[in-house]
């Protein structure tokens, strides 16, 4: 027994439904391997300087890189999420991610896509934007450049947004479109007004002092030093990583 290894058998059991078939030579040791690759993504560390117990470091990369460009740990979180979901009220709000200098090449790859990391007041860094139930656990994530509006995350998780009974969020997403979107859906918006609208639209201020739920979600997604810090160029692969932390802080 190993006592760094960070999966035990019965939450492997949970996890194992969404691994990919084995083709071929059989898989190294899918527990070793995931708790290696969850021990370096909490404590930040390069590949290189895994533990000898979680065997070769190449292996360790190799899987992380070939599961997270799959999809496999953002379908982990998704399943999961949605079988112990509390959807009594959703909440949605983003955070910025500070991007390492290792990370923060500002060319575009092939294809068109970029890296998702734009220049703020903060510096360089990427915009995480997390929609969550009403325990502050995350249902879907989208990542985006550090400037871009709260309003393109919300356009681009609102068909994740599952059957509530309100929405919380603060008033960066004071938008007309999306009210009218939640109403559309079946739900309230607690949402208070920007300052600058002509008529102030009321909200339940004692419901929407729950929302600080989902900020000490983003507190416990950042004590993961390799989501504080972006130090992954692909967005595919950290958006992979705060995938993974959410699974295993909320899901396991």
């Amino acid at each position: 027994m190993i006592e760094r290894f960070w999966l035990t058998e019965a939450r492997m059991e949970r996890l194992r439904p969404f691994f990919p078939k084995s083709r071929g030579k059989a898989r190294v040791d899918d527990r070793r391997v995931l708790s290696g690759i969850i021990h370096l993504q909490r404590n930040g560390l390069m590949w290189k300087d895994a533990p000898r117990e979680y065997g070769p470091h190449k292996t360790l990369y190799n899987r992380w890189v070939r599961w997270g460009r799959m999809g496999v740990f953002a379908t982990i979180m998704t399943e999961l999420a949605t079988q112990g979901q509390d959807a009594e009220m959703v909440m949605i709000d983003a955070t910025h991610l500070k991007a390492h200098r290792t990370a923060s090449s500002m060319a575009v790859q092939k294809g068109g896509r970029g890296r998702l990391i734009g220049r703020t007041k903060g510096g360089l860094n990427s915009k995480l934007h997390v929609l969550a139930d009403a325990k502050g656990r995350p249902i879907q994530m989208f990542l985006s450049a550090g400037q871009t509006s709260d309003y393109l995350g919300a356009r681009a998780l609102l068909s994740s947004i599952p059957e509530a009974g309100a929405l919380l969020a603060d008033r960066g997403y004071d938008a007309d479109w999306f009210r009218k979107a939640l109403i559309d859906m079946g739900m309230s918006a607690c949402i208070p007004s920007r300052s600058g609208r002509r008529e102030p639209i009321p909200h339940d201020t004692d419901l929407y002092r729950k929302r600080h739920r989902i900020e000490n979600t983003f507190a416990r997604l950042k004590d993961w030093r390799r989501i504080a810090t972006r130090y992954d160029r692909c967005p595919i692969l950290f958006l992979s990583a705060c995938a993974l932390a959410a699974t295993v802080i909320y899901c396991l």
